[in-house]
Order: structure tokens, then C-alpha cells, then sequence
């Protein structure tokens, strides 16, 4: 068998093979990140032994590998992924220096293969690879809609601050046409009642005709401040998110799509959206690669720390290590679930009588989800309500 470690990066990857005597056909060597140096690396992996297996492993490295993954699975070669702060702590047990190089990663890698159980990706890796991307660049948006959302409202305290209370500090659809149109409070005080119309059509009839004389009351009244340059701020800032609002749907339609073609039970459990799904199953990836709840919730970092020395014995905080984005999904989730789910709600309640707070309670609930995820997609079976204990 040879183990063959991969250290990744932008422009070239290195590698080390080794036997599981021990043997070193080629020592460490480098190959470019394009389609020569991939099939100098093929040329080497051809040259060994065609009846041992290849197990093949690498950090996981953001973008940088997913080159390389399409290739291997296009050569029908597995390979396996690993967290590098896995293999920055196997390499400091082995040594005291403190040396880091492409070559020794390498080897490390390597080495880290020969005592690890092997799971190779599967081969729907790239239909994961690809939600995983949309359902991460949603949740930047989101974070720069975010950004843009204070700066609007910023802006709205200088100029008119009354405008986002009446709407309960909400900027939907029928505020934000208000505001792009309109812009400032002497234009909306001089709003005409043929204005109205185009409003209860955007609001599906919410916005009433006494809501719109309200408004046009309050902008004249306003203690805000009239200002140009307030008003080219605030029309910049607006077309910004509004664009972002439009792109995050976009995307979370394509999200929606490929979520659905997949079709797995996890879409089955009430409380759990489609945008939740898609980080959940994309983030996790194969869940059959895990042999337990227990591993869905460490890779997640939702377990809590553990102390043992002597006679001291404690846990601490929940780890956070891992994927925020999942994190963030499985904590989300449980909001909807204790609402609308009795069993859930229940586990919610006995956890707040044990006298923990809110968003332990809350971990706790997520916790029961994992295991209820878990099993769901492990037996390729519907959620049922009923079978919750």
C-alpha cells in the first residue's frame, strides 16, 4: 500500500509517497498546478506497483485543491481531505523543532495517512463543492446587506428619523421603493395621493391610504436635517442593497435547485429550510463518513471542552472549531423547532427548568437535532414526528 501526502498551494503542490514498508520511490518532489505538472504527478503514481492501493491525502485548502480533486476523481483515484489543524498538531508530536516546509507537510501528511482510518471522498464531492460555494457566497452577502442596512439606517437619523420606526424598523418592499423614489422628507411631504396607488400595489394592499397621509405628516414635521450630500449617500447606499437583495435571490434559487435534486430526508424535518439544508449537507458532505452523532456534532464544534487531571474533572465552553456556517445553520434551525415542535419545545423547557440559559438550552436542542439528522439521513429514511422520544 502507499501512502501519498500532498501539501497544497497556489501555484505548485509538493508530495511524498511512502510504502507501507516504509519505502520512498521518489523522496519529496513538486509539481506545477496545471495540466502538466497533474500528469507528471500521474506519470509518477503509474510507476509504482499497479497491484498496491493509493491512498492519497491533503489539507483542506479553500479552492486550491479543487483542480487537483477533479483530476484524481476524473483518473478514478480516491483521495481524502483532512483539517490542517489535525496535521499542525500530529507534527508537533513528532518533533520539538520548530520547522515548517512544503516538504515536511508533505511527509506529515503522509505519515498522518498511514494511522488515520481512510475515507475517500465520494464521487458527488463536486456536487457538494458547488453548493457549498453558493451557500458560503450567500452568507457574505447577507453579511455585506447587512453593512449596507446600517449605513442606510445611519443616514435615515440624520435625515429622517421617524421614517424607520413608522415602518417598524423594517425596510421592505413598499419603504424601499419610498426611498428610492423619493428620497427625502420634503419629497415625501410632497407626495401626491396618485403616488398611493403604486404603493398599495408594491405592499399587496398592507400600505394603507391612512399609513401614506401618516407619512407625508411625519416628513413634514421631521427634526431631521436636510442635507445634498445626506441624499447622495443615501441613494448610493440604497441602489448597493438593493442590487445585493436582488443577487441574494438569484442565488438562493440556485441554491434551492441543486438542494432539491439531491433530495434527502433531512428536507423532511419541519423547521429546517431549504437554505438551512444546503449549508447543513453541504458542510457535512458524506455524513456516512461519520461513525456517530458524536462526530457530526465535533466536526461541527457545538461539543463542549473537556478538562480531566488528577482528581480536577470539568467541561468548559462549547470548542467553536470547524465550520461557522454550519454552526450558525444548526443553531438557527432550533429556533423554528422548539416553536413548532412539541418533543423539541418539551427538551427546550426541561433543559430552562435545569436552570441553564437560553443558548445553552438552545445547544443542547441542537445536539438532538444532529442525532436526529444523523439517523435520518444514515437509514435514508422520511422524518415522523412520533418516532421523537
Amino acid at each position: 500500500m502507499y501512502f501519498i501526502g500532498i501539501d497544497i498551494s497556489k501555484y505548485k503542490h509538493d508530495c511524498f509517497i511512502v510504502s507501507s514498508d516504509g519505502e520512498t520511490p521518489f523522496g519529496v518532489f513538486s509539481f506545477r498546478n496545471d495540466k502538466q505538472g497533474f500528469e507528471m504527478f500521474l506519470d509518477r503514481l503509474n510507476s509504482l506497483n499497479s497491484s498496491e492501493e493509493k491512498r492519497i491525502g491533503f489539507e483542506s485548502t479553500s479552492h486550491y485543491s479543487l483542480n487537483l480533486m477533479l483530476f484524481l476523481e476524473n483518473h478514478n483515484l480516491t483521495f481524502m481531505e483532512f483539517q490542517p489543524a489535525l496535521i499542525s498538531q500530529y507534527r508537533k508530536a513528532l518533533t520539538l523543532r520548530k520547522t515548517k516546509t512544503d516538504a515536511i507537510d508533505s511527509k506529515t501528511i503522509a505519515r498522518w495517512l498511514m494511522n488515520v482510518d481512510y475515507k475517500p471522498y465520494p464521487h458527488s464531492f463536486y456536487h457538494n463543492y458547488s453548493l457549498k460555494s453558493l451557500t458560503r457566497l450567500r452568507f457574505y452577502l447577507i453579511k455585506q446587506r447587512t453593512f449596507y442596512l446600517i449605513k442606510l439606517t445611519d443616514i435615515l437619523d440624520h435625515i429622517f428619523p421617524e421614517f424607520k420606526p413608522f415602518f417598524n424598523n423594517n425596510l421592505g418592499a413598499a419603504a424601499l421603493h419610498i426611498l428610492e423614489k423619493y428620497g427625502s422628507p420634503i419629497k415625501i411631504a410632497a407626495m401626491r395621493t396618485t403616488s398611493y396607488d403604486d404603493l398599495r400595489r408594491i405592499s399587496r394592499g398592507h400600505f394603507s391610504m391612512q399609513k401614506f397621509l401618516e407619512l407625508r405628516e411625519l416628513a413634514k414635521n421631521t427634526v431631521g436635517v436636510s442635507n445634498h450630500i445626506f441624499e447622495v449617500e443615501l441613494s448610493a447606499i440604497l441602489r448597493l442593497y438593493c442590487q445585493l437583495n436582488s443577487e441574494i435571490s438569484a442565488i438562493e434559487d440556485e441554491i434551492s435547485q441543486l438542494t432539491l435534486e439531491l433530495d434527502r430526508p433531512i428536507l423532511t424535518v419541519p423547521g429546517i429550510g431549504i437554505q438551512s439544508a444546503a449549508v447543513i449537507l453541504s458542510e457535512y458532505g458524506d455524513i456516512s463518513k461519520f461513525k456517530s452523532p458524536a462526530q457530526m456534532l465535533s466536526f461541527a464544534g457545538l461539543e463542549p471542552g473537556y478538562f480531566q487531571s488528577g482528581q480536577s474533572e470539568h467541561t468548559g465552553h462549547m470548542v467553536k472549531r470547524g465550520s461557522s456556517h454550519l454552526r450558525c445553520a444548526i443553531m438557527n434551525c432550533c429556533l423554528p423547532l422548539i416553536q413548532y415542535n412539541m418533543t423539541f419545545a418539551e427538551f427546550y423547557a426541561k433543559k430552562r427548568s435545569e436552570g441553564k440559559p437560553h443558548r445553552v438550552a438552545l445547544s443542547h436542542v441542537a445536539k438532538k437535532l444532529i442525532r436526529v439528522i444523523y439517523t435520518l439521513e444514515t437509514t435514508n429514511q422520511p422524518f415522523d414526528a412520533s418516532k421523537l422520544r
